[in-house]
């Protein structure tokens, strides 16, 4: 019988750890009362004291790792440490003689991240991807991510958190996806909401981020995205507007990137008319690191901080005034939001500070359950769970012995215990800190302490031919593909590289009985697929991913993740089949010292990303959003309806396997003349032969159109088709609801 590990069940069984803690330092503070508060103390502070809010400057050094700096490091981050700061991205002084503490602003969405720099030899717990985080389907899992993080923060002096990441996965070969949650505006927006609500349950605020359509990291500095508003108001704005409403962040990051000619910081479609103008959203906006391009053009749209970069614009702010361009109640106003949103989320109160403590074991157990429920079985012809019989098995792949595959970037995490930097000898330090990185958690370890009574062999791969011949000689072979990706960087395509295809092609010809674990941020294709067993998508799978991956395939935890994103056969399946300004000449580590020519991405697909792309066009996928296998199986039964001014549906579940097991049960609706769109979703754990009804209710929201010419959403009466499925190309029960009509111009 299949059960969670007893790591994973104490996880999630156990009271969330730190939540309590949390509870007991929330501030009830209405908004009424947070603007009254902020007011008085920003009106009690000089000119200059609230300039100072409006800068952020580097929270830590590269001077700090004792090496000559390469020269294309801005000016930014060769300079000293500030007095005060603790070693983050971001670092604003506090105003002493008000109470107003220094903000300590740290990366990011899987932890408290540093690439090893900014606070050397500082470790926290590492979450799996955010990526692998929507796999799970999970809000209350989101909720518990963001508590680890809100409670680490907090305990090492850190009051605002680079989190929220929620930009939506247009493009498959984005460096950058790893940290976001999948195609699809629901799902991202309800879980990056929990996620926010978790921090912020810390006395720290969060942000969400990249605000908006920050797609791709080639040429992310210039690049202009064409898009309708009705496109973009019902995929990349739709995941940020559930976000922001559901989860109150405090503040906002704009992107790098330009949004029909105007650069994201400076838009006043994005800042004023959206964000501020039809959703109200009274936080704080702060740019990207470098993201600022202007003086009073962002201060007009609506822009609040700068973030550290070399091009001083926010600096100029006095002079501005002298000349009359910049009024004081502009300054004023802009300090405010930043003071009334710490206020807000009890910062002021409860005042984060370094050498708090940490549960690391508890953090770890959560992190590893959380592995777990994101891991996607895509492929099982019985070769999993691993048998009791199996006495030899192989494990093959680069770093299975060591450990674990992270992203990189500015949201990497330095989990304790440490990493492996994939780095070849005598590289400078700097650039060894961007080298693929490994947490120490083997699988290899991992698989022998779950499997005790097998002889398990080892080999790295590099040789097919002899990878080949090990795996002959075993019972079952696991080869472990893996495909870095990091922050600045895109892939030319979806294949693995190092050579890993035609590897895994080996050893499937040598061994019938192989199978597959990708540990990768984005999807991959898969050639070698008919010739291997099964096929598990791990991902990148943080503090504890080997015993998380040694538990699902020992059996000792059922998977029950789905696919955030859908997984391309090709890359002539995509919109874009070459990703524009994709240029393989300027793929360095972070883009730094890259130049870029400006060049526009035509967002043609519209809202129909990811799975509703593949539905307008007809084009069969590898695999389908929403998809993943479990040990056991479901039927689909009972179908029922109420429809009018809303749509619930009800449906029984049964397993009809031999295993426990957890069944995603997604509906997928399609307003008149569209493509169907995820409404909803049940998850439901059942043991063999149990039988639940579950009830999904349509959100609202994905129910309504926008209509460019009125300027407002739409639901027009008429004919629903929808269906209840186990993935967006898994329709089990199908039907047709007749809805009612409505219109909502701002929905606040």
């Amino acid at each position: 019988m299949i059960r969670l590990s007893s790591v994973a069940l104490a996880a999630l069984v156990i009271a969330t750890p730190g939540l309590a803690s949390a509870k007991e330092r929330a501030i009830n503070i209405t908004p009424a009362a947070a603007t009254a508060r902020a007011e008085k103390l920003v009106d009690a502070m000089t000119l200059e004291e609230q300039l100072s809010l409006l800068k952020s400057k580097s929270g830590g050094s590269l001077l700090d790792l004792g090496v000559p700096l390469p020269p294309f490091i801005p000016a930014a981050m060769r300079t000293e440490k500030p007095k005060g700061a603790i070693g983050t991205a971001g670092f604003v002084a506090g105003i002493e003689r008000l109470g107003f503490p220094a903000l300590q602003l740290a990366d990011a969405s899987l932890g408290i991240a540093d690439i090893g720099y900014l606070r050397p030899g500082d470790h926290a717990t590492a979450l799996p991807s955010t990526l692998s985080l929507a796999a799970s389907f999970d809000p209350a899992m989101a909720r518990a991510g963001g508590d680890i993080i809100g409670a680490e923060a907090f305990a090492k002096g850190i009051n605002v958190q680079l989190a929220g990441g929620v930009n939506l996965a247009r493009e498959p070969r984005n460096g950058r996806n790893f940290e976001y949650l999948g195609e699809d505006p629901l799902l991202a927006g309800t879980l990056v909401a929990e996620q926010i609500a978790g921090i912020q349950a810390h006395n720290v605020a969060s942000t969400i981020k990249h605000f908006a359509a920050n797609s791709q990291e080639s040429g992310r500095f210039v690049y202009d995205v064409e898009a309708s508003d009705a496109a973009l108001r019902e995929s990349d704005l739709l995941a940020f507007e559930i976000g922001i409403k559901r989860g109150k962040p405090a503040s906002v990051m704009c992107a790098y990137n330009r949004v029909r000619g105007k650069y994201a910081c400076e838009s006043d479609y994005l800042l004023k008319d959206v964000l501020r103008g039809d959703w109200n959203y009274q936080g704080w906006v702060m740019s990207d690191w470098g993201a600022v391009m202007s003086l009073k053009p962002s201060i007009d749209a609506g822009l609040d901080q700068q973030s550290p970069q070399d091009e001083d614009y926010f600096g100029r702010i006095p002079a501005a005034i002298e000349k009359g361009e910049i009024t004081r109640g502009e300054v004023r106003q802009m300090a405010l939001r930043i003071v009334r949103s710490m206020i807000a989320v009890g910062a002021l109160d409860n005042i984060a500070r370094p050498g708090g403590a940490i549960d690391q074991a508890g953090h770890a157990a959560r992190a590893q359950a959380m592995a777990e429920a994101g891991m996607v079985l895509l492929k099982n012809d019985g070769l999993l769970p691993i048998a009791a019989t199996a006495k030899t098995i192989a494990v093959i792949g680069r770093h299975a012995d060591k450990g674990v595959l992270a992203g990189g970037g500015s949201s990497q995490v330095i989990p304790y215990g440490g990493v492996y930097r994939d780095a070849p000898e005598g590289t400078h330090a700097l650039l060894a800190l961007m080298a693929p990185s490994y947490g120490l958690s083997s699988p290899l370890r991992a698989l022998q302490a779950a499997l005790p009574n097998a002889t398990i062999v080892f080999d790295d791969g590099a040789d097919p031919a002899r990878a080949a011949a090990v795996a002959a000689k075993a019972d079952m072979a696991f080869v472990f593909a893996v495909k870095p990706e990091m922050e600045g960087i895109d892939s030319a395509d979806l294949s693995l590289p190092y050579g890993q295809d035609a590897m895994i092609a080996a050893v499937a010809a040598a061994n019938p009985r192989t199978g597959v674990v990708l540990e990768t941020g984005n999807p991959v294709t898969m050639p070698w697929l008919g010739k291997v067993g099964a096929v598990l998508a791990a991902w990148f799978p943080g503090q504890r991913g080997g015993e998380a991956i040694a538990a699902i395939l020992s059996g000792a935890s059922a998977p029950s993740g789905r696919l955030p994103l859908t997984f391309p056969a090709s890359t002539a399946q995509l919109p874009h089949p070459q990703e524009v300004g994709y240029d393989p000449a300027k793929q360095r580590a972070l883009g730094i010292g890259v130049k870029y020519d400006p060049f526009t991405i035509d967002y043609k697909e519209g809202s129909d990303i990811g799975y509703r792309w593949f539905e307008r066009t007809g084009a069969k996928p590898l695999f389908p959003f929403g998809y993943g296998l479990t040990y056991t199986s479901f039927g689909y039964d009972g179908l029922q309806q109420a429809a009018g001014r809303a749509l619930t549906v009800t449906a029984r579940i049964t397993n009809t396997g031999k295993r426990a097991g957890t069944e995603v049960a997604q509906l997928y609706v399609a307003p008149p003349g569209r493509t169907h769109r995820l409404a909803g979703w049940a998850k439901v754990s059942l043991k063999p032969g149990e039988t639940r009804e579950v009830t999904i209710t349509a959100d609202p929201w994905l129910l309504l159109s926008y209509d460019e010419k009125a300027g407002q959403w739409t639901r027009p009466a008429g004919d629903y088709r929808f269906f209840v499925g186990k993935s967006a190309g898994e329709p089990e029960l199908t039907g047709i609801a007749r809805l009612t009509a409505a219109t909502e111009s701002k929905r606040r």
